[in-house]
């Protein structure tokens, strides 16, 4: 049996990741790589460095639907992406998607975020 990882002890973080529109989210499930704004970046990292694991739970805004979720892989870099073509967006960091299915917020609709005054989580 392997030796437990010296994270295992570290709590699991859940974020959802609002995208502008779903062709992010397809380059994301294509190439593996996820990239938010800057103001994320220093929340995600240090979420990274002090968490277990780190859940992305996808959403392109406007849709009414989950599309899916993902594991955060890496940290995030300096380096940016020509992918989004979109100015306001920080460094690439790595993602591996567990799960790439749409799922209407209605299957979530009796999860409450407590951080966020109970409202629905979508």
């Amino acid at each position: 049996s392997k030796p437990p990882s010296p994270r295992s002890n570290l709590p699991v973080r859940y974020f959802i990741m609002k995208s502008s529109n779903l062709q992010n989210i397809d380059i994301s499930q294509q190439k593996g790589i996820w990239s938010t704004t800057s103001s994320n970046e220093r929340k995600l990292n240090r979420a990274f460095w002090e968490s277990s694991m780190i859940y992305l739970i996808f959403s392109a805004q406007g849709s009414g639907h989950f599309q899916g979720f993902a594991r955060m892989a890496s940290e995030i870099g300096c380096e940016k992406s020509q992918d989004w073509g979109s100015a306001g967006f920080g460094g690439v960091f790595k993602v591996e998607w567990i799960r790439k299915e749409s799922i209407p917020f209605q299957f979530a609709h009796r999860l409450l975020n407590p951080w966020n005054d109970n409202k629905k989580v979508q």
